[in-house]
């Protein structure tokens, strides 16, 4: 297929179905990691589609929602208390803090700016040059080199008024935190396509032989949502644990290694904490020692006290894939996007934001009205 409307064809998605339908033979559950793929499966309806014995359960794939509440707080800090411009992707403004959200800072004054690229805060730098200009830097490996980038072109400028508040985590690790659970149930993994784009697969040989787990790089359209899961149907039918590679139209074995060179020009590898999931080793992106004038966190010596997770919020039992969006009890009533509880309900890549806003294609699944 050459088009992108072919990966959304319904015969094509039908045969798949069909063959799914034909392979599977005992209950599977299969996790699809990226929240891209939770809201394709969600808004086209698969989730309804497919044979009773697949479960689909939805990762941490949202980089929005693993966010921790201590640099949501840092981040309304630097904008508040320190009367930076502070600049975002859209995403974040909503997601709660202890106390309140970008959203809230910035209807309260604070300088806060939403933009497409991080590229944009290095010309608003340029253009203040009286005034500190911080990038929420969030995302998993698919936005690291933008965001390298970005402090590259500051650093060759010589602009001393541009930083990044790094909140990056990487997919891998994350894949065997939640393998190493106890509680997880997960048989089989659909990788993120687009973190493999930059990546490449290396990363997922030794996940793959460690735990004798099927990981199956996967796409975002329902097309390749349905191959991807027979790929790993078939795997896991066949007792067989291999890496397969859905999305080769975009992935390379060995990804994309000039974005990978200024990934790690600015970037060491470090713990980092996940939102409901503790720390996760080595599991995250910090600014290196050579450009710390670029790290916000140095920069501002920001030093926030962690906060408790609400309580009320069930968010790290969802990213684990142990409870779906419709069993927490504060699901499309006390948590809603315009008042969520937590990450999920807020980001374009949130589970539960996905089954809030295509909750009709999911009534059957849903035990209370939404």
């Amino acid at each position: 297929m050459k088009f992108l409307t072919e990966y959304r064809d319904p015969e094509v998605a039908q045969r798949y179905l069909e063959e799914i339908k034909k392979t599977v033979t005992r209950p599977w559950t299969i996790m699809e990691v990226c929240g891209g793929q939770t809201h394709s499966l969600v808004k086209n309806g698969i989730l309804n589609m497919l044979p009773e014995e697949i479960n689909m359960v939805h990762g941490p794939g949202c980089p929005v929602c693993v966010t921790p509440l201590n640099l949501i707080d840092k981040a309304v800090y630097l904008a508040e208390e320190k009367n930076v411009i502070l600049c975002s992707f859209g995403d974040m403004l909503r997601v709660p803090g202890s106390e309140k959200s970008l959203l809230e800072a910035k209807a309260n004054g604070a300088d806060i700016r939403i933009l497409y690229s991080p590229l944009e805060a290095v010309k608003i730098a340029e253009e203040h040059p009286d005034r500190q200009v911080v990038f929420f830097a969030v995302g998993f490996e698919t936005t690291a080199p933008a965001n390298a980038l970005s402090v590259v072109h500051a650093h060759r400028m010589g602009l001393d008024n541009y930083s990044i508040l790094a909140s990056h985590v990487l997919v891998p690790p994350a894949i065997e935190a939640l393998v190493s659970d106890e509680e997880c149930n997960v048989e089989g993994f659909l990788a993120a396509g687009h973190v493999c784009t930059i990546m490449g697969m290396q990363e997922y040989y030794p996940l793959v032989e460690k735990f004798n787990v099927p990981i199956v790089i996967t796409g975002f359209e329902p097309v390749d949502i349905l191959q991807g899961i027979l790929m790993t149907v078939q795997q896991l039918e066949r007792g067989e644990a291999q890496l397969e590679n859905q999305y080769a139209r975009m992935v390379r074995e060995n990804g994309n290694p000039k974005a990978m060179e200024t990934i790690y020009e600015v970037f060491d590898v470090t713990d980092r904490m996940w939102r409901g999931m503790d720390v996760i080793p080595s599991s995250g992106y910090q600014v290196k020692a050579q450009y710390e004038n670029f790290d916000a966190r140095k920069k501002f010596a920001v030093n926030i006290p962690e906060a408790p997770e609400n309580e009320e919020c069930i968010a790290g039992a969802i990213m684990k894939g142990i409870k779906k969006p419709f069993e927490c009890p504060n699901f499309g009533t006390k948590c809603k996007p315009e008042n969520p509880l937590g990450a999920p309900m807020v980001s374009s890549e949130g589970a539960c934001a996905a089954y809030y806003h295509f909750s009709d294609m999911i009534n059957q699944l849903t035990p209370q009205a939404v």
